[in-house]
């Protein structure tokens, strides 16, 4: 007795041991093959600095398709992983059947989902939203991309793919106390606020915007300069005169100390508008004066005009019924569909981008590391400038062999070292700590101005992300906050969204044509090898035994 009890008092230790060092030592071990619940280093780091409770809650929480439980699934395991890492990480799964109007007023807007169960269509409706609060600050956070996916299969391993960027980007946004700062460049003949606003409403929400005009150049160009400085972005939409030697050293300054640069240049004057009101128009090269100083970046934007089968359509009349005209939607191979680049972050999963009356960019060889973030189709025709475009052009069949030029680059990001135009030539204007070379820096060019331009619908701004005469949706607002975010981003963290998960889901189709035969391999299989083997077990029980 004294021997047993000496055996349950030594496995009594041993178990409070391991209890002790269970709750001192823990660790999660992924077995995946993709690393799904790998934690990257930059999103760990935003999980350290958490120093107060932080409670996210997710409105994934009811009865909905299958599919979209998968995604309720990994979100879950996700955020225990980032629970684990920091327990002042709390969460909470709400159903939002009681506050869907005031989830619809805070911006969350649900998805309707198409479900075929049983061969029955039906609809469902989801909140695939969460909300997190920090600090007294709130931020949320969509669930589900508007990305390329062509199905809800698709669209769900896109949204698991991207769970820990947008939860990282969320949080880093409540962490962030100093809003970064972005001026808008004017005064020489850029796009309107009224123009930008659907792209620009969009970057004020998380960043610090101001007006900025090099019309003070002439005057004092040192204090432009270094009014200029203070900003960490500026932005370059669809300037239309040139810019002077003056203004172009303090661009170059600007750049070389640090600044980020986002260009969106036509070097050929075309306009849908005037080709509207006159059904013809003559698209000649516009000189911005900016050659020489892309090319000291590797790059040059080209006065030729770029037509693309693949393009988007714009409305035509093309008859009447009684008084009324008819319109119909037409391919307009000027406003060019442009894919991203699906190996970077900046323009991986997006929707495809339309351009109009877009230029071609070539690369010149230099140390610069040049990204490709937009490409045409291969179909592609380039027509030189100057040159008559007519509107009734579009109701011509196109000859496939004239559309041979291959992919064209319209959008790219240059890193490195930049090296100062004016290391070797007169400078407009002294300056006593000119810099020849810079650090890292980077900057994206696009050869078309009106990437950032929203239609005008009863004199308010319509949404970038859709066309209002087509209805056709379309990435480029996407796109451009991603380049914003990718410019700004210091520390890598816009580098998650290229984190790539393969999703194994039900083949429904086949699951639904093999019912019968599953149902009997998982339900009556099973109980008849059951009663097989309790049978035969008896016979041989009594055969040995009798």
């Amino acid at each position: 007795m004294n021997k047993r009890l000496k055996h349950i008092l030594k496995l009594a230790l041993v178990l409070i041991l391991i209890n002790i060092i269970n709750q001192r030592f823990y660790t999660r071990i992924d077995l995946t093959k993709d690393n799904r619940y790998t934690i990257a280093k930059v999103t760990e780091d935003l999980i350290n600095k958490i120093d107060k409770q932080l409670l996210i809650k997710v409105y994934l929480e009811g009865d909905f398709p299958s599919e979209f439980k998968r995604l309720q699934i990994e979100t879950r395991q996700f955020l225990e992983e980032l629970s684990a890492k920091n327990s002042r990480i709390k969460i909470q799964f709400i159903r939002p059947d009681n506050q869907r109007e005031k989830l619809i007023k805070a911006g969350m807007i649900p998805s309707q989902l198409s479900v075929k169960e049983d061969g029955i269509l039906s609809n469902a409706i989801i909140f695939p939203w969460a909300e997190i609060l920090y600090k007294n600050k709130k931020n949320k956070v969509s669930l589900l991309t508007n990305g390329t996916a062509q199905s809800q299969e698709d669209q769900l391993e896109k949204a698991i793919e991207n769970l820990e960027f947008s939860f990282s980007n969320a949080i880093y946004e409540l962490q962030e106390e100093k809003e970064k700062k972005i001026a808008i460049l004017t005064g020489n003949g850029e796009l309107s606020d009224v123009q930008l606003y659907s792209f620009l409403s969009e970057v004020t929400k998380k960043h610090r915007l101001a007006k900025f005009t090099l019309d003070s150049v002439t005057t004092n160009p040192l204090k432009t300069l270094l009014d200029l400085q203070q900003f960490d972005l500026t932005i370059i939409a669809k300037p239309t005169q040139p810019f002077t030697e003056n203004e172009k050293l303090v661009l170059d300054q600007y750049i070389i100390n640090g600044g980020k640069t986002l260009w969106m240049l036509e070097n050929v004057q075309a306009d849908t508008d005037s080709l509207y009101n006159n059904g013809s128009m003559l698209a000649y090269p516009r000189d911005l004066n900016l050659t020489d100083f892309f090319f000291s970046y590797g790059l040059r934007v080209n006065a030729t005009l770029l037509q693309d089968l693949y393009a988007a359509k714009i409305p035509l009349a093309t008859g009447n019924i009684g008084n009324k005209p008819q319109f119909q939607n037409l391919n307009w191979f000027y406003h060019p569909l442009v894919s991203g680049n699906p190996n970077h972050a900046i323009s991986k999963n997006i929707t495809p981008v339309r351009l109009r009356f877009a230029n071609q960019i070539d690369t010149l060889q230099n140390n610069l590391k040049k990204t490709p973030l937009l490409m045409s189709s291969i179909l592609t025709k380039k027509v030189g400038t100057p040159a008559i475009i007519e509107l009734n052009s579009i109701a011509k069949e196109p000859k496939e062999e004239e559309f041979s030029s291959g992919f064209q680059i319209t959008g790219l990001l240059t890193e490195g070292l930049f090296n100062s135009m004016y290391t070797d030539r007169v400078k407009p204007f002294s300056i006593h700590n000119f810099r020849k070379k810079s650090l890292y820096n980077k900057m994206v060019v696009i050869s078309d101005g009106d990437i950032g331009r929203n239609q005008l619908q009863k004199g308010k701004p319509f949404d970038l992300a859709r066309d209002k005469w087509t209805d056709e949706q379309f990435g480029n607002k996407e796109f451009l906050l991603n380049v914003v975010d990718y410019l700004l981003d210091d520390n890598g963290l816009i580098e998650l969204r290229n984190k790539n998960i393969q999703i194994n889901l039900l083949d429904k189709k086949r699951a639904y044509q093999e019912k019968t035969y599953w149902q009997f391999v998982n339900i009556i299989f099973p109980l008849t090898a059951l009663l097989t083997f309790g049978l035969l077990f008896q016979y041989l029980r009594k055969k040995k035994y009798s």
